[in-house]
């Protein structure tokens, strides 16, 4: 299979920050199949590529002493300049967490805060092009941020990543924008302002597919994972919201023909 090559400002890896890599690595297996190798070498601190089918999925990374943040999945967006791509983000009104850095030889990345405050990463590959599966079962199928400020969100992606919008919904009940590049649908943006409680950030969320979601969901509980939201039909499909072990928050959705 060629390499995928992501387009400019879509997702194109993803990675789970853990406070335990060897409880998130069989549970992972268990529920999706994938296979976790680690790359020994110290300026990667630990990180694991997790694989599918021997193609890259997503990474895991151990939780840093000191970081608050942890069992968290991480978006990464593509950008041809790392450094470039923050620099706007911050010009747009977000906020710089991490500078672009030097991955080896693998690329280079950065970690920003849009302006309502939800974490999003930029990657800009060398050696590493990203996830080589998705769309399918047990891979990601799609990305979206949960905002509380919608308004201001939706000029700084354009901004920064070259997104149009095409709104699904506009009402107080449901306000949701998928984001396109070109006639590529990449993301979505939801006005989640009314429904998220004060102590809840914005964020980012990723879903993986499945061929049947209640078999998955069952298959997350076995391995000692948890249900957020019962799976249930919507217009896109059987949806799910879950836990890893611990605590890692993911979504499921059945693939659509």
């Amino acid at each position: 299979m060629p390499a995928r090559t992501p387009l400019d400002g879509a997702p194109c890896w993803i990675d789970l920050t853990s406070s335990d890599t060897a409880v998130a690595k069989n549970f992972y297996a268990n529920v999706f199949g994938w296979q976790a190798d680690t790359n020994d070498d110290p300026q990667y601190g630990g990180y694991s590529i997790f694989s599918k089918d021997g193609q890259p999925i997503a990474g895991l990374g151990p939780q840093q002493e000191g970081n608050p943040y942890g069992n968290v999945w991480t978006t990464y967006l593509s950008s041809p300049d790392a450094a470039a791509s923050a620099a706007k983000a911050e010009a747009a009104g977000g906020m710089i967490m991490m500078p672009s850095m030097q991955v080896g030889p693998q690329g280079s990345m950065a970690i920003v805060g849009d302006p309502a405050g939800a974490v999003i990463g930029i990657w800009q590959a060398d050696q590493h092009q990203g996830f080589g599966l998705v769309g399918e079962a047990d891979v990601p199928v799609w990305h979206e941020t949960m905002s509380k400020n919608y308004g201001a969100v939706l000029p700084f992606y354009s901004d920064v990543f070259g997104w149009e919008f095409q709104a699904m919904g506009d009402t107080d009940e449901f306000r949701y924008s998928q984001a396109k590049l070109g006639e590529t649908a990449v993301a979505g943006i939801m006005d989640a302002s009314s429904f998220l409680p004060a102590e809840v950030p914005s964020f980012w969320q990723v879903y993986f597919g499945a061929d049947d979601t209640d078999a998955t969901v069952a298959k997350i509980v076995e391995f000692g994972g948890s249900v957020l939201r019962a799976p249930e039909d919507t217009p896109f499909g059987r949806l799910a919201s879950v836990a890893d072990p611990l605590g890692a928050t993911f979504q499921i959705s059945t693939i659509m023909e």
